[in-house]
């Protein structure tokens, strides 16, 4: 995850502006009022260098990668605690410029882009790992932090004596799985807080001067669930199968409902998939705005789907709303962007990863999919009644089975009323329809409510068939014409 940290104060060009007038310095010398803090940082960075015993490598290329630097580093000095190596860099960042309004007569503060020297504080936490602490040497010091959960999660089963074997950033063995996703699943947010407040103090002491202490914010997160092969030969012809399904079979409607979410006819976003061959193998992307989720494989023994965030507030779950009055309320609303949402979120990524799991789980097994697609399709009889199968090439039916897929009914469920927007029925007609679904055993009843839901099987016959019509059927009419 990447986090950034703020000071109130200085992070908003109206509140730096007051602190400006109210200790009695010119907005025009706004510049020689931040040179000190960049002389300070430059000393402390010195300073830490010396302490360590490394030199600072200036860095005078965009082409240079830092994570190749730092890999040479680490086998150079070993995996110990410290300082592992200090770059700066010539970067762009945000920053602010006198103004005078000719026509308000008011002198303040505006936004500006410019660039500074920057400094990247690469270092092995006895907690988190390695992290990297990036300090712009100009105001308003906004610090970007970089960790790795897997390394913390290392750390924590190193504690408690339970073995395991990683391969960069993805476990191959753990001695109890169990227990270590128990372990994941409890990170203290409150020790995290608390050691960025320690990275802030240590690398970017300026602050202090303020009498401010840094807010902290979520940037960008990501949450994997690997699926661990003992085997390469398993997860290689499986996971061919699983990106040639997903390439031909996620749709956009679907992309919206991994993330939980409904798709409405006004949305004008960023929405689709992406295939790319990389050096360590292939991989697909389904992306929706900001948030995205990834399906590769490591080192050809783990299946991993990712979903990340560069925005927190796309995502929405019940909490405490403090309204203008002053009142509160618990309801559903965007999720805050401050470190302490970091728990609810997890739940939320963690869902995604188990719809999409599910998804490609219900396309890919081809006998038993076509086994329980021709069980659907034949005749069936229950109380004298006969309830003919469903034929996935009858236009009328093939509308009926792509409507229950719908990302909203999966979410939230159906009622015959909602089912009647999308197909030409009577209500007469509709009440036999579900009556027909339900005796296939391609809908369910929820609970005491009258709202149904599309059965295991359901989602499984109905991908299965739609996946024979357009990767089979279709292609092969095609070339024949």
């Amino acid at each position: 995850m990447v986090l950034t940290g703020t000071l109130p104060v200085l992070s908003n060009a109206s509140h730096l502006t007051g602190y400006m007038y109210q200790h009695g310095i010119r907005i025009f010398d706004y510049a020689k009022f931040a040179e000190p803090y960049r002389e300070q940082l430059k000393a402390n960075a010195q300073k830490l260098a010396e302490e360590s015993g490394i030199a600072i490598e200036f860095i005078r290329s965009n082409s240079v990668r830092k994570e190749s630097l730092i890999e040479a580093k680490l086998k150079e000095r070993g995996s110990h605690q410290g300082l592992v190596h200090i770059l700066s860099v010539m970067e762009g960042c945000t920053t602010y410029k006198p103004w005078h309004d000719k026509v308000t007569h008011k002198t303040f503060l505006k936004y500006d882009q410019g660039k500074c020297l920057t400094y990247y504080f690469y270092f092995i936490d006895e907690l988190l790992g390695l992290c990297y602490v990036r300090v712009p040497t100009w105001l308003p010091f906004k610090l970007q932090i970089y960790l790795n959960g897997h390394s913390w999660l290392s750390n924590e089963l190193t504690k408690k004596k339970i073995a395991c074997t990683m391969a960069d950033n993805a476990f191959i063995t753990i001695d109890n799985w169990e227990k270590a996703q128990q372990i994941s699943d409890n990170l203290s947010i409150e020790k995290l807080h608390k050691k960025l407040d320690g990275f802030a103090a240590k690398f970017c002491p300026v602050h202090e001067i303020f009498k401010q202490q840094y807010h902290w914010s979520i940037m960008q997160c990501e949450y994997a669930t690997d699926i661990v092969f003992k085997k390469q030969e398993e997860l290689k012809p499986l996971y061919e199968q699983l990106i040639a399904n997903a390439i031909h079979t996620v749709k956009p409607e679907n992309i919206v409902t991994f993330f939980g979410k409904k798709l409405h006819g006004k949305y004008e976003g960023e929405l689709g998939n992406q295939y790319h061959v990389r050096i360590e193998g292939s991989r697909i992307k389904h992306s929706m705005n900001k948030s995205s989720i990834k399906m590769y494989d490591k080192f050809g023994h783990i299946l991993r789907i990712e979903t990340t965030t560069n925005d927190v507030t796309f995502f929405k779950h019940y909490r405490e709303v403090i309204h203008r009055d002053g009142t509160s309320s618990q309801k559903e609303a965007s999720m805050k962007k401050n470190v302490y949402s970091l728990k609810p979120l997890r739940e939320i990524l963690a869902s995604s990863n188990g719809r999409y799991l599910e998804f490609i789980s219900a396309i890919e097994d081809h006998t038993i999919g076509h086994k329980k697609l021709e069980k659907v399709t034949e005749n069936k009889t229950e109380e004298s009644r006969n309830y003919k199968g469903f034929n996935f090439f009858s236009k009328s039916d093939k509308q009926v089975l792509l409507t229950l897929t719908r990302g909203e009914f999966n979410i939230y469920g159906f009622r015959s009323k909602d089912l009647g927007k999308y197909v030409d029925h009577t209500k007469s007609q509709l009440s036999r329809l579900f009556k027909r679904l339900r005796v296939h055993g391609l809908i369910k009843k929820a609970g005491k409510a009258y709202k149904y839901y599309l059965t295991k099987l359901g989602k499984e016959v109905i991908n299965c068939g739609q996946k024979v019509i357009n990767m089979v059927i279709i292609p092969q009419l095609a070339k024949a014409a």
